[in-house]
């Protein structure tokens, strides 16, 4: 009889950059003053990586780096590396091709995925995959974003939310009946949402030009009321629907752990799923949202917390729109 296989995480880590931009900082840059901006967002700072020639991968490495020592592995035993991020070092090579060099994961094959917001828990789903085929044995995951590099600090509704972090996990394969990791997921997307987050030039289309950069059109752009209203509605019915199809009750839940979107959305999410705040992981107030890192910046943050056999529901959202659930059962206590 054939064994079947789940990826289950086995370690975690994050990296967030020295620097930290404080509401109060943002004050003397826009319009905008700390009760404003935590009253709307519930951020109260966010991590930026300073530093010329400095990009993802240098947060991304420290994080791999990390997790590697976390979980004694050796690099070269590493099948595949992806890497979830919507601000790559260079359009070529792959960030996550300069990762796996870097870390010497020799023997990993490796590559980008861009899903915004969604990015981690999409790469999070392809690498489950991959073991459940029996393709892989040991797969690393990267959630990582900098921000700054694309946020026009004159706009006062982009520049409070955005800030710069990474964040892996190490997925390894597990018997299914021992019944921890990753349980099932659902994924989503609806291109109608593509003019409501979304950064116009760089890409084919629109390539780069210098009337692209007077314009400030290599800067993310936001419709903040209509992504808030579509992002509570479709994040609060994903984990409802994750949630039915695993017959899980809201007391089964140890923890969501949501995008770190905006605090009220997160609010919202928890009010129509019923699950009391108290289970919902937050760390925005002092790292903002950091898109693809998000989610697992929130693991890393709460790894102490948490305890074998508790079973956790992921949720994202993001441009694109992308948006989806997963649900797992976490394999080792926190140190």
């Amino acid at each position: 009889m054939k064994i079947v296989k789940r990826a289950s995480i086995a370690g975690v880590c994050g990296y967030v950059p020295d620097y930290v931009l404080t509401n109060n900082e943002l004050e003397q840059m826009v319009d905008t003053n700390d009760e404003w901006i935590v009253a709307r967002t519930g951020i109260h700072e966010r991590r930026i990586l300073k530093g010329e020639g400095l990009g993802t991968s240098v947060m991304a490495i420290q994080a791999a780096r990390g997790v590697l020592e976390n979980t004694a592995t050796d690099p070269t035993t590493i099948d595949f590396l992806i890497c979830a991020t919507v601000t790559p070092d260079l359009i070529i090579p792959a960030t996550a091709n300069i990762i796996s060099h870097a870390i010497g994961a020799t023997h990993a094959f490796s590559y980008d995925l861009q899903a915004a917001c969604s990015g981690f828990l999409y790469a999070l789903d392809a690498g489950a995959q991959y073991i459940a085929s029996g393709r892989a044995k040991k797969v690393m995951v990267i959630g990582a974003d900098k921000m700054s590099s694309i946020i026009d600090y004159t706009d006062r509704t982009t520049c409070i939310i955005f800030g710069d972090g990474a964040g892996a996990v190490l997925l390894t394969a597990q018997d299914a009946d021992e019944g921890y990791g990753i349980v099932d997921t659902i994924c989503k997307t609806d291109g109608a949402g593509q003019d409501l987050i979304y950064q116009k030039a760089g890409g084919s289309r629109w390539p780069v030009s210098h009337e692209t950069v007077s314009a400030k059109e290599h800067y993310v752009y936001q419709d903040g009321q209509n992504v808030f209203k579509t992002a509570v509605s479709a994040m609060s019915q994903i984990v409802l629907d994750i949630m039915a199809n695993n017959d899980l009750a809201v007391a089964d839940v140890a923890y969501l752990v949501p995008h770190q979107a905006n605090k009220r959305i997160l609010q919202m999410v928890a009010e129509r799923t019923n699950i009391p705040m108290e289970k919902v992981m937050l760390n925005l107030n002092k790292f903002g949202n950091t898109t693809a890192a998000t989610i697992p910046l929130c693991l890393w943050d709460y790894e102490h917390k948490l305890k074998k056999g508790d079973n956790l529901i992921l949720s994202s959202f993001g441009g694109g729109f992308t948006w989806g659930a997963m649900y797992m059962t976490w394999g080792y206590d926190g140190f």
